[in-house]
């Protein structure tokens, strides 16, 4: 299925407003406010890229609220990564700390990348890029002390890695 993550950036104080209103529009699975360079990270589901391009251009782009928009669109996905997994953490109320990362690889490396974000498991979803970065992955743990360690720990150490940039997910924005 085709998808898309979009990073936005919007009027100061009208995040929890934008991020309700992007909720409601659908194809749109996930809506977050976020600390880091982007106020408020998206991810799209559709059934053809068509789509995905008529939500971010037609719809999300013109929302008066909104600034500005970096579309990634998916290469390809993790069948990597357990959704299973990620369901139980969340019934249980384990992840209360949540992250993006995007991520610059050497050329080349994307899908080694991909693998070797797969073995670790406070990282739940990932796909390689089309856009300004590589591989955007999205990482829940148990508390804040456990997400630093895997930011600085686990994604930053991995072998062909040359930047990469968190987007930390602010809880209190959730509705």
């Amino acid at each position: 299925m085709p998808k898309a993550y979009v990073l936005m950036n919007c009027d100061l104080g009208s995040e929890k407003q934008v991020i309700a209103s992007l909720k409601n529009i659908e194809g749109i699975k996930e809506a977050h406010g976020t600390l880091g360079l982007y106020d408020i990270v998206a991810q799209i589901e559709s059934d053809t890229e068509e789509k995905i391009r008529e939500i971010v251009t037609v719809t999300v782009r013109n929302m008066p609220k909104i600034h500005s928009t970096v579309t990634l669109t998916r290469s390809e996905s993790g069948e990597l990564f357990q959704a299973s997994e990620k369901l139980i953490g969340m019934m249980l109320g384990q992840n209360l700390a949540r992250a993006y990362v995007v991520i610059h690889c050497d050329n080349g490396e994307e899908y080694t990348t991909l693998k070797n974000l797969s073995h670790i498991p406070e990282v739940k979803e990932a796909d390689v890029v089309f856009g300004f970065y590589d591989v955007i992955c999205k990482i829940e743990a148990s508390d804040e002390k456990t997400l630093d360690h895997i930011l600085t720990k686990a994604i930053r150490s991995l072998p062909h890695i040359k930047t990469s940039m968190t987007l930390k997910i602010i809880n209190e924005q959730e509705s």
